[in-house]
């Protein structure tokens, strides 16, 4: 028996509908869909007759989804996981050998999982694709929830009841600086008035370290000198290296590729900063496709395991 609201919708305008909102505005959705932007928006036009309310609002040079097409965008998602989830199973009822697998991680995840869990999966099952991502710790959690990723890798995730953590271990933010920093010869845990005289390097808000370094700087009635403000680990790896100060981050947020032979990690007083912890995560209530399952297993098996001794 056909679903009613299936009748109400026409999965053309709905593709138009589910671009525009990704894209942010009609016209970008014209670009990415190859269409004359007037079309697409008739079509817009179209579905709300045929849903019976606005589905889109103007907000500055774009558009943004009204509650009513945040509903139906919803659906739409919820729709399509369940097409995904079927296929899949359909699929690979005996073994996993087909689908396709969509991650979303903090920077300073990828290099792991590329040289660890990914690595080996994907060797392991050459039928499967995978897209991953790199986000903030905000625009991950948005992924997961939107359903837009089937698992997340990220530090802190706000306390979210739509998130489902499968793993999560104690990863505490330090300073990072050269062993010939002035802080480096500090005997003792750090307090944030000790870096306030020197320029550091952070990451945007929409990270989970620098929101934890703010709820710190509260704290401790501090407000830190900030030289370098970035979306990429990367860069403040490189920022350390190079000498030009400090950074408040996690020992595994530097690159690998960096020399950072000469890069000291000092423990800090507050508490705050020992709190954060490193989160594997999926939508709660989302049954995952046997393909990522398979692979959230593996990554949950991975990461705790102990690390293997040097020497």
């Amino acid at each position: 028996m056909l679903n009613p609201m299936d009748d109400r919708l026409d999965t053309r305008r709905v593709r138009y509908f589910m671009q525009v909102i990704d894209s942010g505005s009609v016209r970008g959705a014209a670009e990415v869909l190859g269409m004359d932007p007037s079309a697409v928006s008739r079509a817009i036009g179209v579905l709300e007759d045929d849903c019976g309310t606005r589905l889109l609002e103007r907000r500055g040079r774009g558009v943004v989804p009204t509650d009513a097409g945040e509903l139906l965008a919803g659906y739409v998602r919820r729709q399509h996981s369940q097409k995904q989830h079927l296929l899949a199973q359909l699929d690979s009822i005996q073994k996993v050998e087909r689908g396709h697998i969509d991650i979303v991680a903090g920077e300073g995840f990828v290099e792991w999982l590329m040289r660890h869990s990914l690595r080996d999966f994907m060797a392991s099952h050459p039928g499967i694709t995978v897209d991953l991502s790199v986000g903030s710790t905000d625009g991950i959690v948005q992924h997961i929830v939107d359903e837009r990723a089937h698992i997340g890798m990220l530090f802190q995730p706000p306390r979210d009841e739509r998130l489902r953590s499968h793993h999560s271990h104690s990863q505490p933010i330090q300073t990072l600086v050269l062993d010939t920093h002035p802080l480096a010869r500090i005997d003792r845990p750090l307090r944030l008035a000790d870096l306030a005289p020197y320029p550091g390097a952070t990451l945007h808000r929409s990270f989970g370290v620098r929101q934890h370094i703010e709820a710190a700087e509260v704290s401790e009635g501090v407000r830190l000198q900030t030289l370098l403000t970035t979306t990429s680990f990367s860069a403040v790896g490189h920022f350390v290296v190079a000498g030009l100060g400090y950074a408040l981050s996690t020992r595994m947020s530097l690159p690998p590729h960096l020399d950072t032979s000469r890069v000291v990690a000092l423990p800090m007083k507050n508490p705050l900063l020992s709190q954060g912890r490193v989160h594997v995560v999926s939508r709660h209530g989302r049954v995952l496709s046997p393909a990522a399952a398979t692979l959230l297993r593996q990554i949950v098996a991975d990461i705790g395991a102990p690390a293997p001794r040097e020497g």
